[in-house]
Parts: C-alpha cells; structure tokens; sequence
C-alpha cells in the first residue's frame, strides 16, 4: 500500500492498493479519542481525526487497510442512478444528452435510440429536470402496482404519495405509504420488492420473523433483491 499526500501536482492525496486509486481527505471531528473513516457516494474516503490529538495518519490507513479495500470493492460495483454522461431507466442505463437552449426547457426519453435528451439553459438544471421525469413517471407506476400487489396481498393502505425520501419506500401505522420518486429508474423485480417490502409492512409493522415470513410468502428471493437495491446510489 502506498500513500500519496496532495502535492500542486497531484491536488488530491489518494491510497494506491494494487490497481486501486483511493482518493481521500482528512478533516477534524467532534471526539476527542476517535478516528472514524467513511466512503461518500462518490466512492472518496474522508479521514476523520479526533480533535485536538495528534495521530499517525499513515499508521491510521495501514490499520484499516482491509476495511478499505472490502469498502471501495463494494462500492465499485455500484450502479449510479444519475452520471455526467447517462442516466439510469427500468433498469437500463441510457446516454445523457445535453443540449445548450436558450429558448426552451425539456427532457426527451428516446426509448429507440437509448437516449435522453435534455435541453435547458444551464447543465446543471439537468438534475432537476431527471428528478420531475421520475417523478411523473414513478406516480404511473406506483398507482397501478399498488392496486395489482394490494389485491395479491390482500391488504389495504390508506393513501400513498411519491416524493423525494431517504428510503425507497416507508409504511406508516395508519396505512399511509410513500415511495421514492426515484423508483422508477430501477428494474422492473426491484420496484417490485419495494412495494412488496411496503406492503407487507401493513400486517406486520416492524422487521420480525412473522414480517419475513409474510414477505418471502410472497416474494421468495427478496434477500437477493434487498442485497442488489444496495447496490444503487441515488441522487
């Protein structure tokens, strides 16, 4: 393992393991006996120091050397929602196209050529832009899933919403339910087991045995549809 420190040239210091390139940054936290490491979404490893105590950063990275190595591996094969240069889609990731227009405002999803074209004044309206395409179309799909898996389950909700949330979905104890205006960027079988995962949660509130056991009634692989939902970084 090799470690390189920002230098004029380099700008960015980064751990070298085998072919891996690590970049990280170093900041102070609030403990005064604690060095915490964590991955940012965009695979980064910030360094977290303790306050006001002196520590062997070297020392430090050579200690988590495998730690690290299991972490970046993990995240390496991730598959990101929302890149520069595409966008992912039921699954599928398609080529982003970005056109420079003064005059109008809009995203084209061109199912045939692979693509989605988006045009707008500025490129970073481009994020927003995704996230109302998402939402319009996550809606659709939501409102007939729902009906179609309520009735298989034989359970009713209250009401249910799409929006912008943490989690992929989440289950209230008065039945109301609300899902990620993302879901519709991910296939097909992993929307489904969100819904799934939601619904069952309206006969059993919580993560016990009898919760599972109701879910994998329906849903029989849903450890392996839980373990690659893990592997998806949202916006």
């Amino acid at each position: 393992m090799l470690i390189h420190r920002a230098t004029a040239e380099t700008r960015v210091p980064v751990i070298l393991i085998g072919t891996r390139r690590i970049e990280y940054s170093v900041t102070v936290g609030s403990s005064r006996r604690y060095t915490y490491f964590r991955f940012r979404p965009d695979r980064t490893l910030e360094i977290v120091l303790p306050r006001g105590r002196k520590v062997d950063l070297a020392s430090a990275i050579r200690s988590r050397q495998s730690w690290i190595l299991k972490h970046f591996d993990d995240m390496s094969q991730s598959r990101r929602i929302l890149d520069a240069d595409q966008v992912m889609f039921d699954g599928e990731h398609l080529k982003l196209v970005f056109e420079e227009s003064q005059e109008r405002e809009e995203l084209i999803h061109d199912p045939i050529r692979k693509e989605v074209v988006v045009r707008s004044s500025q490129r970073p309206r481009v994020r927003e832009l995704v996230r109302r395409w998402f939402l319009r179309e996550t809606s659709r799909y939501v409102v007939g899933k729902l009906e179609e898996l309520s009735a298989v389950l034989g359970v009713k909700y209250r009401r249910a919403d799409v929006r912008q949330i943490k989690n992929w979905g989440y289950c209230t104890r008065d039945g109301r339910l609300s899902f990620n205006l993302q879901l519709i960027a991910l296939p097909e079988r992993l929307r489904e087991y969100v819904i799934l995962h939601e619904l069952a949660h309206l006969s059993e509130f919580n993560h016990s045995s009898a919760f599972k056991g109701r879910l994998a009634a329906f849903c029989p692989d849903y450890r392996q549809r839980e373990r690659e939902l893990d592997k998806i970084v949202t916006l």
